[in-house]
């Protein structure tokens, strides 16, 4: 027995840590729909850490309030206490105006046609574009101790908490913290 446990040991701890790991700290998840467009695209697979703090502009995994079955990855805006504000196309919380240069691409092409180009694949989709006057619809929200207000990055078409509300952090799976696949995409997603 000893021989086994000197042999086999240390690849069984091994399996061990691995499986811990994939169970309390990282999961992998995939990117279903073009909510996040351009920052994350439909079909890239993900690792999530779950032990994070979540801040502001973090993207995470969270169950849909609406739908308890579906896992979204969106964007955190507003944290618990935040006062969240759209006013034509500029986002203020707590009063003070933010920067949000992850959505410059598309904010463009928003300019350009109302992404109306970029949606080819959605007759729906172009439908949005073309009725647009933002790129981000106004809000005012506050967000509830506990709760978190969330937003997909293609605002004309995510469904994020401007329909389904806030959620919580127990519905808050973890932190996107890589990309893995496609392989020519592999990256740390910057959060910022």
């Amino acid at each position: 027995m000893k021989e086994f446990i000197k042999n086999w040991g240390v690849f069984f701890l091994l399996v061990a840590i691995f499986i811990a790991l994939r169970i309390f700290v990282i999961a992998p998840v995939s990117v279903n729909g073009h909510s996040m467009d351009p920052t994350l695209a439909d079909g890239q697979k993900l690792m999530t850490y779950q032990l994070s703090t979540i801040e502001r502009f973090d993207i995470v995994t969270t169950q849909e309030p609406d739908d308890l079955d579906k896992l979204a990855v969106k964007r955190v805006i507003g944290l618990p206490g935040d006062h969240v504000e759209m006013q034509d196309d500029v986002l203020t919380v707590n009063g003070e105006e933010v920067d949000e240069s992850y959505l410059a691409p598309y904010q463009q092409k928003f300019a350009e046609d109302n992404l109306e180009s970029e949606y080819t694949y959605n007759p729906a989709f172009q439908e949005i574009a073309e009725n647009a006057s933002t790129f981000t619809n106004d809000f005012a929200y506050d967000v509830p101790e506990g709760e978190y207000f969330v937003l997909g990055d293609n605002r004309l078409i995510s469904k994020d908490s401007r329909s389904f509300g806030f959620v919580d952090r127990s519905m808050i799976e973890g932190e996107v913290a890589f990309r893995y696949w496609p392989l020519d995409e592999l990256s740390v997603v910057n959060n910022k």
